[in-house]
């Protein structure tokens, strides 16, 4: 069960505070700081190259911090050797031991540890049952699926029993329909055993699809905070609305600015009321508004004038890419649905933003 705290709140698992990783000259890490709370499925996203990686390996110990202080349950582990810390790692490439048949795979780590066999047996058959391969003990790897296999590289990992799991990208080598299943699955096991998992991705789908809240990560900073709702419909700055799923940048002036809300000129100069993500003045600036929130109208209504260019076929949606009168591109989504009308390429059409989908970012 997920620890609680003497105020009877859920208590922190990993507290990552104000870290620092430098390579010689090259600083990898730049200050980071939050915390993961007990029973949490905390995801680190970003692109190749940002840190999430090297983050990671700081908490599993792997890698040794230039600054700062990581806590698990309160005490400061980020000088601890790594087989000292109540964490265990799922890596990308599950290194099993192709000799062994699952069953000894999942026992080899704890009879490194000093456990019985009868003891390590008894467990090793506890957590393969906890990631349904109950039934495939005797079997070697080569005789598994890709997703099989991974799910034995994350018994292995909990069968020592961690206080964090941490996960560094271990669904890449999956082909798409597997990837998709076994992210269901990872995240049932996750409930089922009600501890933190720290899980590094680059994929923005696994992480909406997976996480209670998300780091996202840039140039060994974090960028954003938040649930995956937070980070998806209020991004912080152009980096987060554009790495997390699709958005459109409007070039926009901004006319005034009150607290949280700002009025702008859009692309031909209609007025148009929005949210602001952080303090703003007037001058340049640019609107965030996804596809999926503007609606298709009558040339000469709506919000702003396009011409269409193109549409692609998606399945479920058509995206409709348009061009306004200053060239600057526009992507729309519509839904797929029975009796849809779409417009032809060089058509003049009409686009309204859904009220309060846009958002006026900083860079």
């Amino acid at each position: 069960m997920a620890q609680v705290d003497s105020s009877g709140g859920i208590g922190i698992a990993v507290d990552v505070d104000d870290v620092v990783k430098r390579y010689g000259t090259l600083t990898a890490l730049h200050g980071v700081s939050f915390d993961i709370r007990d029973g949490e499925f905390f995801t680190l996203l970003g692109p190749s190259g940002c840190g999430k990686t090297t983050l990671l390996r700081c908490i599993a110990g792997f890698e040794e911090v230039s600054g700062g202080a990581i806590r698990l349950h309160g005490e400061d582990i980020a000088r601890l050797p790594p087989h000292r810390r109540q964490v265990n790692t799922v890596f990308q490439q599950y290194a099993l031991f192709p000799h062994m048949d699952v069953l000894a795979n999942v026992m080899f780590g704890l009879l490194r540890r000093g456990w019985t066999r009868r003891d390590a047996t008894a467990r090793a058959r506890e957590v393969l049952a906890l990631v349904r391969l109950a039934d495939f003990a005797e079997r070697r790897p080569a005789q598994l699926s890709g997703g099989q296999q991974q799910r034995v590289a994350l018994a292995r990992a909990l069968a020592p029993g961690p206080q964090v799991l941490l996960l560094d990208e271990p669904l890449s080598a999956l082909d798409l329909k597997l990837r998709q299943a076994v992210r269901v699955e990872l995240k049932q096991i996750q409930r089922e055993t009600d501890i933190a998992f720290v899980f590094v991705t680059h994929d923005q789908e696994e992480a909406l699809t997976m996480s209670d809240r998300i780091a996202v990560m840039s140039d060994g900073r974090v960028q954003q905070i938040g649930t995956p709702r937070e980070v998806y419909e209020a991004p912080v700055n152009r980096f987060v609305a554009g790495f997390i799923g699709e958005t459109n940048l409007l070039d926009v002036a901004i006319r005034s600015v009150d607290g949280s809300r700002a009025e702008v000129l859009l692309p031909g100069g209609r007025p148009f009321a929005c949210a602001a993500a952080a303090p703003v003045a007037a001058g340049p600036g640019h609107l965030s508004v996804r596809p999926e929130r503007i609606e298709l109208v009558a040339a000469g209504e709506g919000d702003l004038t396009a011409t269409v260019r193109d549409h692609v076929y998606l399945g479920t949606d058509i995206q409709l890419h348009a061009r306004l009168a200053d060239d600057e591109a526009v992507v729309v989504r519509i839904q797929n649905a029975a009796g849809s009308a779409i417009p032809e390429r060089g058509a003049e059409i009409g686009l309204k933003l859904e009220a309060g989908a846009a958002r006026l970012l900083t860079d």
